[in-house]
């Protein structure tokens, strides 16, 4: 079942060209994003807008986004964080909950619960038992995820491969193929695993276009430079190097 459908870019509406993320072309010249299936995946090299928007669809659909003290910055950019309001999201039954997952700000919540645990004992029963502070951080990210995706809801989800071996990668590919096929959990990632990409059913979209582009698995620079490095990794160094 899918609760998001659709996300409009409403570019006629954007306050300056010349700032990140609104000069980017694909935010530009991309009217609308479809979500046709439960795993939907932003791909892109950096800078590319994926993660940005993904912020913006969180905000646009009243997801909370954990965050702790921000760093003064030299320069700030005062458009970083507004692309939400040129958004609009199109529900298929109503707004639903949902979490933004961020391995950057995930420290900041799990602090967050240890402080919950120690006014009132027994949260961290829900996360099995363990404080997310004492295991290790691809451990602590496996019982959120764990946890969190068997509630109904819309999960957003930016690099959660960052922390995680190989192996917890499976586990978590694993894990998005069953809750979605639940058909109560809707996920959109943004991603460079090629892991991950992989996930049966999954539609990608990728972001190194000047349109918003839905891609096959076989399509991505993620499986093609993977598969191009473990068939001769030699070659594939001494060509990057040139």
């Amino acid at each position: 079942m899918l609760h998001l459908k659709e996300v409009q870019l409403l570019a006629d509406r954007y306050p300056t060209k010349d700032h990140y993320p609104f000069h980017l072309d694909v935010l530009r010249q991309t009217q609308s994003i479809r979500f046709s299936s439960p795993v939907t995946f932003f791909v892109g090299e950096n800078g590319s807008g994926k993660s940005t928007l993904l912020e913006a669809i969180a905000r646009r659909c009243n997801i909370h986004i954990w965050s702790g003290v921000e760093n003064t910055r030299v320069h700030p950019n005062p458009y970083e964080k507004t692309l939400f309001l040129y958004l609009e999201a199109k529900w298929a039954d109503g707004t639903i909950p949902g979490s933004f997952f961020s391995s950057q700000i995930f420290r900041n919540f799990a602090q967050l619960v240890e402080m919950w645990e120690a006014d009132n004992p027994g949260q961290i029963d829900y996360f099995g038992g363990k404080s997310l502070l004492t295991q290790s951080h691809g451990q602590s990210l496996m019982s959120y995820f764990k946890s969190r995706y068997k509630i109904k809801g819309l999960y957003l989800m930016d690099e959660p491969e960052t922390a995680l071996s190989p192996k917890s990668q499976l586990q978590l590919l694993h894990l998005l193929q069953k809750m979605s096929g639940l058909g109560h959990a809707q996920f959109i990632i943004a991603t460079h695993s090629p892991i991950l990409l992989a996930c049966s059913g999954a539609t990608i979209y990728s972001f190194d276009h000047t349109l918003l582009k839905e891609i096959k698995y076989e399509e991505t620079d993620h499986y093609q430079i993977y598969k191009a490095f473990m068939e001769n990794p030699k070659r594939l160094l001494l060509e990057s190097s040139s």
